[in-house]
């Protein structure tokens, strides 16, 4: 074999180990239900949190906790345990990402990804308005 083959079966196996190593990484969307299946297991959720349901956060006496309920799109809920800092506006957000493991009755979030509330939620012609005013005023 020459040396540019041996180059080139090498390059594509690395390829291959790369490839094959990002597709351990992809993960799916569990609801709560199939994440109490799969106690122990690292699982990520997609959910909101519960607003009639108290939120459990005083930065005074222990700011590196947080409870509160959190829903699924299927309407089940479970209590999620957060052992850090409470995100900014995680109220306001409508969803939010969350990934831990189930331990029993509640979940253990490992780390939190809050969703931006859309900013033009309340008034949906403001998004046509404002791009109205940029194209107008880029012409200027």
């Amino acid at each position: 074999m020459k040396k540019i083959h041996i180059v080139l079966l090498v390059f594509i196996a690395l390829s291959i180990a790369v490839l094959i190593s990002f597709m351990g990484n992809l993960s799916t969307y569990e609801t709560i239900a199939s994440a109490k299946q799969k106690q122990g297991k690292f699982v990520t959720l997609s959910v909101k949190m519960d607003k009639s349901q108290p939120m459990v956060y005083d930065p005074v006496k222990n700011p590196n906790y947080l409870a509160f309920t959190a829903l699924d799109t299927l309407g089940n809920a479970v209590q999620v345990v957060y052992h850090n800092s409470k995100p900014t506006d995680m109220e306001k957000s409508e969803r939010i990402v969350i990934g831990g493991t189930m331990a029993g009755d509640h979940f253990e979030c490992k780390n939190i990804l809050v969703r931006c509330p859309s900013k033009y939620k309340d008034d949906p012609n403001a998004a046509k308005r404002n791009l109205y005013d940029q194209t107008s005023s880029s012409q200027n």
